[in-house]
């Protein structure tokens, strides 16, 4: 049989065509509603599977206590226990237990004299079993933020989890603390190099924490620092080739870390499409493909084939990108049906990407969002 080969151009404009399908036929579909709205919240995928939306504000209320269940089985949310404290801006992090660590954040008290804002020490734990929260130990410093949560909670290796960064009343906290789930209590551990805001932190395939980039009272920071568990002290990293802030950082099967996006407050054009890759062997950061649309506060999710999907962020964007490690390159994915941000993105058990809530930038109530979607 006689063999056809095609033109290379042919071939080249068939393969682009397959793509374009593929990435059209990966679309956002409309999931139950949260009910409530809210932005600012926190979300944690259970052992269950199950899906804990706690906390956060809306148009109405600064620091919701009001806690949410999403069951991918039937696609719909359910209410559960509440918060013995309302917040936003805070951490949530699952224990090796398969409990929830709330902690910090900030919340508005209503009084005769006016709105107090009020930072927060305080930390909570979500059973799964009992389906409420319970008090836990406090920090030894208030953690608290204005457009995210300032600070990092991260679970260590040894179970523990570590509190770093952010801002209180008083200052940026350069003092980090570890919380300890079989004490249920908090104990100081090293000290910043520089304090910072809205930065990063990812736990490392040796143990230690990457801490990078963030903000101080004058400008977004490139430097990163590396906290070791076991001498329980911080020290320095290669830096960012690029300052930046409210980014995104996630930890790809390599081992390596990617940075994404962000926002500069020290350039003219602030928002950020550069990502870089930081090598745990050799301690540096080398450039990696652009995003297609600069943003800043978004949220970045590790798939299962090993892609990870930006989601959102910047003036409510709808676009959404998936970064391919093996290219190094990121490539437009299908578009929200509604634009957000400071929303929360979790990947489902069973590989979908879950987003939810938010704020669309259409003022009043209306501008914060109950929807959710999935993807793909």
């Amino acid at each position: 049989m006689k063999r056809t080969r095609l033109p290379g151009w042919l071939g080249l404009f068939l393969l682009f065509l397959a793509a374009s399908l593929n990435v059209q036929a990966q679309t956002w579909t409309v999931t139950g509603s949260m009910g409530a709205q809210r932005a600012f919240f926190t979300a944690t995928v259970l052992n269950n599977g199950q899906v804990l939306a706690a906390g956060g504000r809306n148009r109405l209320q600064y620091g919701l206590p009001s806690a949410i269940l999403y069951n991918p089985g039937t696609g719909t949310f359910a209410a559960t226990g509440n918060l013995n404290t309302g917040r936003a801006n805070f951490t949530a992090t699952l224990l090796n237990n398969g409990q929830v660590l709330i902690v910090g954040g900030d919340e508005y008290v209503f009084m005769a004299s006016g709105t107090q804002h009020i930072c927060l020490a305080s930390a909570e734990i979500y059973n799964p079993s009992t389906r409420t929260f319970t008090s836990t130990g406090s920090m030894h410093t208030q953690h608290c933020a204005y457009l995210a949560p300032g600070f990092t909670a991260t679970l260590l290796q040894n179970g523990k989890v570590l509190i770093a960064g952010g801002s209180n009343p008083n200052g940026f906290v350069p003092a980090a603390e570890l919380y300890d789930p079989s004490t249920g209590t908090f104990s100081v551990t090293g000290t910043l190099n520089t304090p910072r805001i809205y930065h990063s932190a990812a736990l490392l395939p040796n143990g230690q924490v990457l801490i990078a980039g963030g903000g101080n009272a004058t400008s977004s920071l490139a430097s990163a620092e590396l906290y070791n568990p076991s001498t329980g002290t911080f020290a320095p990293t290669g830096s960012m080739n690029t300052t930046r802030e409210l980014f995104t950082a996630t930890l790809l099967s390599t081992g390596e870390v990617l940075a994404a996006a962000g926002e500069n407050t020290n350039a003219i054009a602030p928002f950020l499409t550069s990502a870089e890759l930081y090598n745990p062997a050799t301690g540096k950061w080398s450039p990696t493909g652009s995003l297609n649309t600069g943003r800043y506060n978004h949220t970045a999710t590790l798939l299962s084939n090993g892609q990870v999907l930006i989601v959102g962020g910047g003036a409510h964007l709808a676009s959404t990108e998936l970064y391919n490690p093996s290219r190094g390159k990121f490539s437009n994915a299908a578009n929200l049906n509604t634009g957000r941000t400071d929303h929360s993105t979790v990947l489902l058990t069973n590989g979908d990407a879950l987003t939810m809530g938010g704020y669309d930038g259409s003022g009043g109530n209306i501008g914060y969002l109950s929807s959710a979607e999935l993807f793909p």
